[in-house]
């Protein structure tokens, strides 16, 4: 539990790894308490603490996830703590993706043998098929978050060429202007 404080303070200054502390059934004053707490440890012990934006439920409905608030620990956070992540209890992939493009620098899912199995969270979790789509997805967006090199991307010249107005019908607007 994030509120356990004799387990965070062995966390803090016994091991020297990252901690991954999940925001889940947690107040925004009692996430400011764990930022706090392992900002007055010695050495450099909030850098290794990675915040997790979440929703504790299994599953947790759309409406529930609140993925906004990755930008709201970002903003107060993220200078504070090594990194903000998003740990997932939805059903799908999709949400996973976009906190990943809203910046969520880590992705945590529970995953399972099988969904149907008792348990509170098996419904929520991801099975082998699913976790190896989500990490494709996550691949494929990590490589699409980027900048154009240039205006025009040579695999749209030859697009343009067909395409772009002005460019496919140049005669006929070259006649048109030689005749204004």
């Amino acid at each position: 539990s994030n509120q356990h404080w004799e387990m965070q303070q062995v966390l803090r200054d016994e091991y020297t790894g990252e901690v991954h502390i999940s925001t889940g059934m947690t107040t925004k004053e009692e996430i400011e308490k764990i930022v706090k707490f392992w900002e007055e440890g010695k050495g450099d012990a909030k850098n290794r603490v990675v915040l997790y934006n979440c929703t504790s439920g299994y599953p947790v409905p759309f409406e529930d996830v609140c993925l906004l608030d990755i930008r709201l620990l970002q903003a107060k956070y993220a200078h504070r703590v090594k990194a903000i992540g998003f740990s997932g209890h939805h059903l799908g992939i999709a949400i996973d993706i976009a906190a990943f493009a809203l910046g969520a620098e880590w992705n945590e899912r529970h995953f399972t043998k099988d969904r149907t199995w008792k348990g509170t969270d098996h419904a929520a979790s991801l099975e082998p098929a699913g976790l190896a789509r989500l990490c494709r997805d996550l691949k494929a967006t990590y490589t699409s978050m980027t900048y154009k090199a240039t205006d025009i991307l040579d695999l749209e010249k030859e697009q343009r060429a067909k395409l772009k107005w002005g460019f496919y019908n140049k005669d006929v607007l070259d006649k048109a202007a030689k005749k204004a």
